[in-house]
């Protein structure tokens, strides 16, 4: 694996300003990386008629087309038609086990990729009006970057260059293959048996897709799977995965790798001692950083941690004319996230407006099956803050159309204060990822528990499950003497 050193000064680029004539371009806005998030930033600012560069040094549309969001999506889907044809006794089908070409199933991921790169190509924001350079950017002052023999001055710069994975200092590592997101969907062979270091959610959902698929898969988490997220519905997706044959061993510290292509072996520590996982492939699940590295920070006089770079609630860098958004300054690190950064620095950056992040408001999606998603604080973090809270469920088995197609396990869980106000939700269910964005907008909105009453779902749908947990806060109020004594009353009027 290539590594940049950040001490090289520039390298090429640097080469390229001595034999080449200098050319400076002088532009509105300047947008370092071409992820969503500065996909989003230089289309909406030429949208408004705003002269826009944009720098990539890799492939249009980042990590999320090419090795994240795109790409495990393709996966699970087909993961999940496997497992339809396994599962369907039930429901009066003969089931068989599939056939799996596992080269036609990364055949169908490219697909979807090719599908949608022409969103994010060159030629498409060449045509919006926005001047792409295919080069890395780096700063050589406070208001210049470099970019190929090019030298762009900006009224305001935005920082968009996404996050990479973690590839932690495991003894053995430097001479054993192994995948991360960014080489695992060039596979086009069948792992037999896949051992996963990470039990986030990019290992959980890898674990599941393969395992559809018909490789044997182990998890290694060093402490708790899925452990930020509500340990309730965690568990319910960790029973699922357990139920289709995952291994998931917890508390299973990674001392060791050694072997080849197809004969990997991982020495783990356990409360039990010291054991060896034999398997035929390697990936690492065990996190992201931001890409920092040869943007020249130092020039440019912005400060920046080993976490990401350093933002104010504006997303304003120490350098006033630069913006930082996405994975590169650390926090969240969702594609939704970053294209949410975007628009605040468009509203910024051209209509000078006081727009802040809120990251209460943002909601997030593991894509297991069943899936889990959240938004708002925790039922932990809740109790923390407001005394008193209250914590309203229900269940997924008492929704008629999750019954009706057998996808009865999970639960909604919200949260409200003492005042009926929306602290936060989670769900772990089908299509948990889409059920959540109601409760993205009412906590958005600040709204009350009652709110989520007011409104009419067809029937049947899982949708109804966000109406039936907002009954859950007046539960009791059949039974209150108070207001039996109310009803009586008025019954006697006529």
């Amino acid at each position: 694996m290539q590594k940049h050193n950040p001490k090289d000064g520039g390298g090429d680029n640097a080469a390229l300003s001595i034999s080449k004539p200098r050319e400076t371009i002088e532009t509105d806005l300047c947008v370092i990386g071409a992820g969503s998030g500065g996909l989003s930033v230089a289309a909406a600012a030429a949208a408004f008629g705003r002269p826009v560069v944009l720098l990539e040094k890799h492939k249009m549309g980042g990590d999320c087309l090419n090795y994240g969001c795109v790409p495990s999506k393709a996966l699970l889907a087909a993961g999940k038609r496997a497992q339809a044809m396994r599962t369907s006794k039930p429901f009066g089908i003969a089931p068989v086990e599939p056939d799996v070409d596992f080269a036609a199933v990364n055949d169908h991921v490219r697909s979807v990729i090719a599908a949608i790169e022409p969103n994010d190509s060159v030629e498409r924001f060449t045509g919006l009006g926005v001047k792409v350079i295919e080069a890395a950017g780096e700063f050589v002052d406070k208001d210049t970057v470099r970019a190929g023999e090019h030298f762009i001055k900006a009224r305001r710069f935005v920082i968009a260059t996404g996050s990479s994975p973690v590839v932690p200092p495991i003894p053995g590592l430097d001479e054993t293959p192994y995948f991360t997101n960014e080489t695992l969907f060039d596979n086009r062979e069948r792992p037999g048996h896949l051992i996963i270091v990470g039990g986030g959610p990019i290992g959980m959902e890898m674990a599941q897709a393969h395992r559809r698929l018909g490789a044997k898969v182990t998890v290694l988490e060093g402490q708790k799977a899925l452990g930020k997220d509500d340990p309730e519905l965690a568990g319910v997706v960790l029973d699922a995965l357990r139920g289709e044959g995952v291994t998931i061993r917890e508390g299973a510290m990674v001392q060791r790798v050694s072997g080849a292509s197809g004969e990997i072996k991982v020495e783990i520590k356990t409360g039990a001692g010291t054991e060896t996982v034999e398997g035929t492939h390697l990936l690492l699940a065990v996190g992201r950083k931001p890409n920092l590295d040869g943007l020249g920070l130092e020039a440019a006089g912005i400060k920046y941690q080993k976490s990401g770079i350093d933002v104010d609630a504006g997303l304003v860098t120490s350098n006033r004319k630069v913006y930082a958004i996405g994975d590169c300054i650390g926090g969240l690190q969702f594609t939704h996230v970053a294209n949410y950064h975007a628009g605040i620095v468009i509203r910024r950056a051209l209509f000078w407006m006081p727009a802040k992040v809120d990251n209460g408001t943002i909601p997030w999606t593991t894509y297991t099956d069943p899936e889990m998603a959240h938004v708002g604080l925790t039922e932990a973090e809740a109790q923390q803050k407001h005394p008193g809270i209250k914590v309203l469920r229900w269940a997924m088995h008492e929704n008629d159309r999750a019954q009706a197609q057998l996808t009865t396990e999970g639960v909604v869980k919200v949260i409200v204060d003492k005042r009926g106000r929306i602290l936060g939700a989670s769900i772990v269910g089908e299509n948990a990822g889409e059920l959540i964005q109601m409760w993205s907008l009412a906590i958005s909105q600040k709204m009350k528990i009652k709110a989520m009453m007011g409104w009419i779902s067809p029937y049947p749908t899982l949708s109804e499950v966000n109406k039936r947990v907002a009954y859950r806060a007046y539960a009791t109020a059949p039974a209150n003497t108070m207001v039996r004594k109310v009803i009586g009353w008025l019954a006697k009027l006529g």
